[in-house]
C-alpha cells in the first residue's frame, strides 16, 4: 500500500511540474470552488441587463402583488464580491413604479449572503430593511437556499429564501417554508430588455 501511495505522489507531482503555472493554478482553482461559488458567477453574469418577469406562487390572502403585473430584475451594481440586484414592480392603477427594493447578494470564503434594502420614495431607509440572512448546506450552481434566523426560531421550522438562476433560461426568487415554496417570482432570461429601468430608490 506504501508503494501505492508513493507512486501516486510521485505521479502528481510530474503532473504539476510539467505543466505551465496558470494550468496548475486553473486546476487548483478548479478543485476547491464550490457550488455556491460557480452560483455567484452564473449571477455575475447577467451583469448589466434587466429581465421581465412575474408571479408565479402567492400564499392565500399575501395581496402584494395580483400576478397581472410586469415585474423587473436588474442586474444593476456589480464587483467581485457584491451584487446589488432592484426588483421593480409595476403599479397598474396608477401607472408608476414601485422601485422600493433591492436584492443584494455577498460572497463570503465559505458561502452566500443576501440582504434585502427597502426604500421610501424619497430615498430614506424603509423601517422594516436589510433583512436576510446565509446559505445552508452546500446547494448547487443553480439553486442556493438563505436561512433567516429569527422567522425559523420564531416559527419552529425552517424559514427563508430560495434563489434559482439558470443562465439564458430563467432567474428565480421565493420564500420558502420547510422545504417548499411559499411565494415565488420568475424572471425569463432568454432575452434582455431593450432599456434598463431608472435607479431604485435612493440609489
Amino acid at each position: 500500500m506504501k508503494t501505492v501511495y508513493f507512486l501516486f505522489f510521485i505521479s502528481l507531482l510530474f503532473f504539476s511540474c510539467g505543466q505551465p503555472d496558470n494550468q496548475v493554478h486553473q486546476i487548483e482553482t478548479h478543485l476547491s470552488t464550490q457550488p455556491f461559488e460557480h452560483f455567484f458567477d452564473a449571477l455575475s453574469q447577467q451583469c448589466g441587463n434587466a429581465y421581465p418577469g412575474g408571479l408565479t406562487l402567492e400564499p392565500p390572502g399575501d395581496e402584494m402583488l395580483t400576478g397581472t403585473e410586469l415585474l423587473i430584475v436588474h442586474f444593476r451594481e456589480c464587483d467581485e464580491n457584491r451584487l446589488k440586484m432592484p426588483f421593480h414592480i409595476e403599479l397598474e392603477d396608477e401607472q408608476d413604479w414601485d422601485r422600493s427594493r433591492t436584492w443584494i447578494f455577498t460572497r463570503h470564503e465559505d458561502g452566500l449572503e443576501i440582504r434585502h434594502d427597502h426604500r421610501k420614495p424619497d430615498g430614506s431607509e424603509d423601517e422594516f430593511t436589510m433583512y436576510g440572512g446565509f446559505t445552508v448546506g452546500e446547494g448547487t450552481t443553480i439553486r442556493q437556499e438563505f436561512k433567516s434566523v429569527e422567522r425559523t426560531e420564531e416559527m419552529g421550522y425552517f424559514r427563508g429564501w430560495r434563489i434559482e438562476i439558470k443562465p439564458g433560461v430563467r432567474y428565480t426568487y421565493g420564500t420558502i417554508r420547510d422545504t417548499t415554496w411559499s411565494w415565488r417570482v420568475d424572471f425569463d432570461l432568454t432575452e434582455p430588455l431593450d432599456e434598463v429601468p431608472p435607479p431604485p430608490w435612493g440609489h
